[in-house]
């Protein structure tokens, strides 16, 4: 007996399988960026940074990286600064460790989720006490 070709069951292979391959590249980026960062860059900007997540275009062309920022709000931008001027550095380590058709343009975003994290436990506290 053949079986009925489905429509809905194959597209939903395929996202999964397009979604699969996005979360490993985005993984694979973050890995590559923050062992750089970790290792140092020598521009003194760059302060005690944390790459958070990464969100790759699904043409991989493109790459915004979350990164959150120890310190004041001026440190904030100057390191958001210092990272933009040294992204070119950063996306020669990536075209050197992954083996993508193109390297995509790192972009750098700071990542608020930790600071409205933070203020989300200091009112829960407040409101225990």
């Amino acid at each position: 007996m053949a079986r009925v070709w489905n429509a809905k069951w194959c597209l939903e292979k395929t996202f999964s399988r397009m979604a699969d391959r996005m979360r490993r590249v985005n993984e694979a980026v973050r890995e590559v960026v923050s062992a750089r960062l970790a290792e140092g860059l020598r521009d003194p900007r760059i302060g005690f940074v944390t790459v958070t997540s990464v969100d790759t275009s699904p043409d991989l062309r493109q790459a915004r990286v979350y990164v959150s920022v120890l310190g004041s709000d001026d440190e904030r931008a100057e390191t958001l600064a210092g990272l933009e001027s040294a992204h070119g550095l950063l996306q020669q380590a990536l075209a050197t460790e992954l083996r993508m058709k193109h390297t995509p343009t790192l972009q750098f975003v700071f990542d608020e989720s930790i600071d409205r994290g933070m203020r989300i436990s200091e009112l829960l506290d407040e409101g225990d006490t």
